[in-house]
């Protein structure tokens, strides 16, 4: 199991969380997305490495802005 860390800006709500959620579950590999409305960080388990793209493009099809990765802290 692979996790990822990323950053999203114009989340603001639950809804907002369950977009973006819905959206990178959808990307291949994804099994777990767990996201923070409040500090915009988005962590994302999966079972192989992700292309920034497919990330990118998944957290503006949801309608927000993806703002890059994020160190992961323990």
């Amino acid at each position: 199991m692979i996790e990822h860390g990323y950053t999203v800006s114009g989340m603001s709500c639950g809804h907002c969380a369950q977009s973006v959620t819905e959206e990178l579950s959808a990307v291949p590999g994804v099994t777990e997305v767990s996201v923070d409305v409040e500090t915009g960080r988005v962590t994302v388990k999966s079972t192989e490495a992700l292309a920034e793209d497919a990330v990118r493009a998944a957290v503006e099809e949801a309608g927000y802005t993806y703002e890059g990765t994020a160190a992961l802290v323990s």
